[in-house]
């Protein structure tokens, strides 16, 4: 595969800072205003210019977004969703939740996976041990997206369901699945986020040790 040199697109001309301190979860995607193939185009270069172990650029990205394929994958996030909930938390239905609980909005997630506009699939060749050199993809498609005003969240798959998602896009048995992200603008917008201050999440030196802004 020959490598190629790319230009940074202008429509991602929103600032490093203000795409990471206004990034979070989008759970919430309008599936009346669909995502151009432009639009896709931008935030898959973003991804494939991340850097990587040795350069090796494992991370491969299945974009789906055709009606139907998506509804049915939906109901195999629906079942994945749910399954993890019930080996976590002993959960079988929205009456285990309780009442405030940021899983209320992550299970309505959930119930309307089905009517995202796209959702990319995030792989790897040379199997799950490439994680390392995945991610890093995953966080400049995330920024990308938020750039260009497209929501996103970045989510997982449990065991019960990874066959058939397998057999469903016709993934090899030796690429390894990471994470799946639905894609589209938000209901609403995207707002303020509240995060842990740094000065809690890091450690000087030693660990627990407080950093000199603590």
């Amino acid at each position: 595969m020959e490598m190629i040199r790319m230009e940074a697109p202008g429509e991602l001309d929103m600032s490093i800072g203000e795409a990471m301190f206004t990034q979070r979860a989008i759970r919430r995607l309008d599936p009346h205003r669909p995502v151009s193939d432009a639009r896709l185009k931008m935030v898959l270069d973003a991804a494939s210019k991340a850097p990587s172990g040795g350069n090796s650029q494992p991370a491969r990205f299945l974009v789906v977004r055709d009606r139907d394929r998506i509804r049915e994958f939906g109901r195999l996030y629906h079942e994945a969703w749910w399954a993890k909930r019930r080996d976590e938390l002993g959960w079988t239905g929205k009456a285990d939740i309780p009442p405030g609980s940021v899983y209320r909005m992550a299970s309505r997630l959930a119930d309307e996976f089905g009517d995202a506009p796209v959702v990319v699939l995030a792989l790897s060749l040379g199997g799950g041990g490439t994680a390392h050199s995945v991610f890093p993809s995953v966080q400049n498609l995330l920024l990308a997206a938020r750039a260009l005003g497209i929501g996103s969240v970045l989510t997982t798959l449990h065991p019960q369901v990874m066959e058939r998602v397998y057999a469903m896009f016709g993934i090899p048995a030796e690429v390894a699945f990471h994470c799946c992200i639905p894609l589209g603008y938000p209901r609403g917008d995207f707002g303020p986020t509240s995060r842990f201050p740094s000065s809690e999440t890091t450690s000087w030196e030693r660990w627990n040790a407080k950093p000199p802004w603590a």
